[in-house]
């Protein structure tokens, strides 16, 4: 997420007002009218009674299937770090990206080794996501239509980034309303498809604008040993593929960084704070693990 879609976002505003917000007119005139089918669908589905459906789905269904797809495979640690957690604030994991699969399997994890309530959200890149039925379709078997909101900053039409104010909004508002709300983010910004298991990208300053406006609760977490393959990555849970870690860290201290100012430099330290504690946990897999 680049720090060019972003716009001043009062803390105290949002979090005083926990109605979800909706786009402009003139936000969502910029989509395609494909594209804005796909956001209304997606944004009903992440609110009330649609919400809690899709989380129970998530629960029993999703969280199964990648468990069936890992379990000889997985390892998991730290993840007393995330039970411990407040589960009446919003929480943000932090993670390193290389896999399709990084957050499904940490969400799976999350659902079945822990009691803490939790609603999931996973900020995306609008294309094909948004932009394609069939991209829709895979937001609902996938992710039970947790891929919300949506960005479109990569898109040719440079008007769509009036959008991503919107959903720049939104987003700071799941992570600011006292909740139950878990939200995955990988600092990166993309996959990382080079270099080895414990190279990392530089980290772009969007999720510290995010952090800086919302004062969530925030986990670091390191992942190893998924790839993106998804018939090898099943098939070597009997065939003896890489063992998968995942390790969440301890709630980071961010008060240090809320005492500057409100710009880009702010925002930027914090997202390289938080790759530096991403950093630590790969250090701690390399030592175990060897790789």
């Amino acid at each position: 997420m680049s720090e060019e879609t972003l716009e001043p976002i009062g803390n105290a505003s949002i979090v005083a007002n926990d109605k979800p917000y909706v786009p402009e007119p003139a936000q969502i005139e910029v989509l395609s009218r494909v594209e804005r089918a796909g956001f209304w669908l997606t944004h009903r589905m992440n609110l009330g009674v649609w919400k809690r459906l899709m989380t129970f789905f998530q629960r029993y269904i999703g969280s199964l299937w990648i468990f069936l797809a890992t379990y000889n495979l997985m390892n998991v640690f730290g993840i007393e770090n995330v039970e411990e957690t407040d589960p009446h604030r919003p929480l943000i994991l932090v993670a390193n990206h290389r896999s399709f699969f990084d957050m499904y399997t940490v969400s799976s994890v999350l659902f079945r080794r822990t009691r803490r309530p939790m609603e999931l959200y996973f900020p995306v890149r609008g294309k094909f996501f948004y932009d394609n039925p069939v991209g829709w379709f895979v937001n609902f078997v996938m992710g039970w239509f947790s891929m919300y909101p949506p960005f479109f900053r990569e898109a040719r039409d440079a008007r769509k980034r009036e959008f991503d104010k919107y959903s720049m909004r939104r987003l700071v508002q799941i992570c600011s309303v006292p909740s139950s709300n878990v939200i995955g983010f990988h600092p990166e910004g993309k996959r990382n498809l080079e270099g080895g298991t414990y190279d990392l990208l530089p980290a772009q300053p969007g999720i510290g604008k995010v952090i800086y406006a919302s004062r969530p609760q925030v986990i670091p977490v390191f992942i190893a040993g998924l790839g993106n393959d998804l018939p090898k990555q099943i098939l070597g849970n009997w065939t003896g593929g890489p063992k998968v870690r995942i390790w969440f860290g301890r709630p980071i201290d961010m008060s240090e960084f809320y005492e500057k100012g409100d710009r880009i430099r702010t925002h930027k330290e914090i997202a390289d704070f938080l790759m530096s504690k991403i950093a630590e946990l790969g250090e701690e897999d390399r030592q175990k693990f060897g790789d």
